[in-house]
């Protein structure tokens, strides 16, 4: 079949939505028509095919819709406290997006169509973030503020954008002996913004292989981030990529003039974070990982609900007992020195636990784990995901779900003994 012009131009503005859809800036300043937009889109693309449903398909696909909903919604009814509906009602519209997405792949096109607009959607993106860490040197002083209900940052005529300082403090930072701002891209924060670009590593590194000298533009974007858990992703990458890809004298060597630096980089960042000015940051990833776990013995079967602001409330007033504190910092080695916050977990894993218990928690787990679209790799790219969402507050966004639900549709798949290719 004929790839067309217009066929690839409808894939890579349905894969910039998905992407955008899970913390991207367009997202957070405009979310309801983007996502509007976006649902539109998907049902243009699937109305206006040449291609025909393939009714098997389609029935899998609705099968895992109504699973997936199902389970928010009883989340919804056997939650701790009163839920907002409105909050049940935008996940049911990530579930019926993430569903659409995957069906018009499956359905228009193949798996590899989804990988390579991906990997096109996510160069531009990372080369929007090079020229974005770079021109920061020179428009830095005529920057304007822009703000939603709940966020803020600085902008250069929409075109860069930029943490406000007034918010994080910690956002302009000194690397290689330059005043930089770390580098969030076209996303609402830097650890949300280096597992996109380490995600475009890893299609560049072992999947794609088109130039490996984006691999090194990657490294500088990815670095720029200036984030612990992206710096980490990364030299982990390089690791396995010159065990790999590239095992010879003259590739250790290359690796070692690599690496070096940016384990200095790395290692400074940590010092910084576990024991530093910017402790903080780290005791609250570390509370996130701690308190919703203990939140989710408390409440095992349906969780206390979905809804971020009850979730906000109820940790407020929920305490760890002391005894736990210890064994904790015993076993770990590190001290947890907050006792509560009001603010939503950054941990994603964690907070599905907590919001809807072990049962759902670990079934959603699995069908994460269980993803079908990157086969080649699969380890490495799921240690790449977990290992950012342990930090991001994203499993439930559209991306994210989109494996979920990948997952769940080869799962009955293989129940029925159907397959398409």
């Amino acid at each position: 079949m004929i790839y067309t012009l217009k066929q690839k131009f409808i894939d890579n503005l349905i894969v910039f939505m998905l992407v955008m859809s899970s913390g991207g800036l367009l997202f957070v300043f405009n979310r309801n028509l983007m996502y509007f937009i976006f649902t539109v889109l998907l049902v243009g693309a699937l109305i206006f095919s040449k291609n025909k449903f393939n009714r098997k398909l389609f029935n899998t696909l609705l099968l895992c819709c109504i699973t997936i909903v199902s389970l928010f919604w009883f989340n919804y009814m056997f939650a701790l406290s009163e839920q907002s509906i409105g909050k049940y009602m935008y996940y049911t519209l990530v579930a019926i997006i993430s569903s659409l997405t995957i069906f018009h792949f499956l359905n228009n096109r193949n798996e590899s169509r989804f990988k390579l607009s991906l990997y096109f959607i996510l160069k531009l993106l990372v080369i929007h973030a090079f020229f974005q860490s770079l021109f920061y040197l020179v428009v830095g002083n005529n920057l304007q503020i822009i703000s939603s209900a709940e966020y803020e940052c600085a902008t250069f005529f929409y075109l860069f954008y930029y943490a406000s300082i007034d918010v994080n403090k910690y956002s302009e930072i000194v690397l290689f002996g330059l005043d930089v701002m770390r580098n969030q891209g076209l996303f609402w924060e830097p650890g949300v913004a280096q597992l996109f670009f380490n995600i475009f590593f890893f299609l560049e590194a072992f999947i794609i292989k088109r130039n490996k000298w984006f691999l090194i533009v990657s490294m500088v974007v990815i670095i720029s981030t200036y984030s612990t858990a992206g710096i980490l992703i990364l030299l982990m990458q390089l690791i396995y990529y010159f065990l790999s890809e590239w095992r010879t004298k003259f590739g250790v060597l290359v690796f070692l003039i690599i690496a070096m630096p940016i384990s200095t980089v790395f290692l400074f960042n940590l010092e910084e974070k576990t024991s530093g000015d910017k402790e903080a940051s780290f005791q609250k990833r570390y509370f996130d990982l701690v308190q919703p776990f203990f939140i989710a013995i408390e409440n095992p079967l349906t969780g206390i609900g979905l809804d971020l602001y009850k979730f906000q409330e109820y940790r407020y007033e929920f305490y760890i007992d002391p005894s736990d504190y210890s064994f904790i910092e015993e076993n770990i080695g590190l001290d947890l020195k907050m006792e509560n916050t009001n603010e939503g977990s950054s941990n994603s894993f964690m907070f599905l636990l907590a919001a809807m218990g072990f049962p759902t928690g670990i079934f959603m787990f699995w069908l994460f784990f269980n993803q079908q679209i990157i086969k080649k790799r699969r380890l490495l790219f799921l240690l790449i995901l977990s290992l950012s969402l342990f930090s991001s507050p994203l499993l439930l966004r559209p991306f994210f779900m989109f494996f979920m639900f990948s997952g769940l549709f080869y799962f009955i798949l293989k129940l029925s003994k159907f397959q398409k290719y």
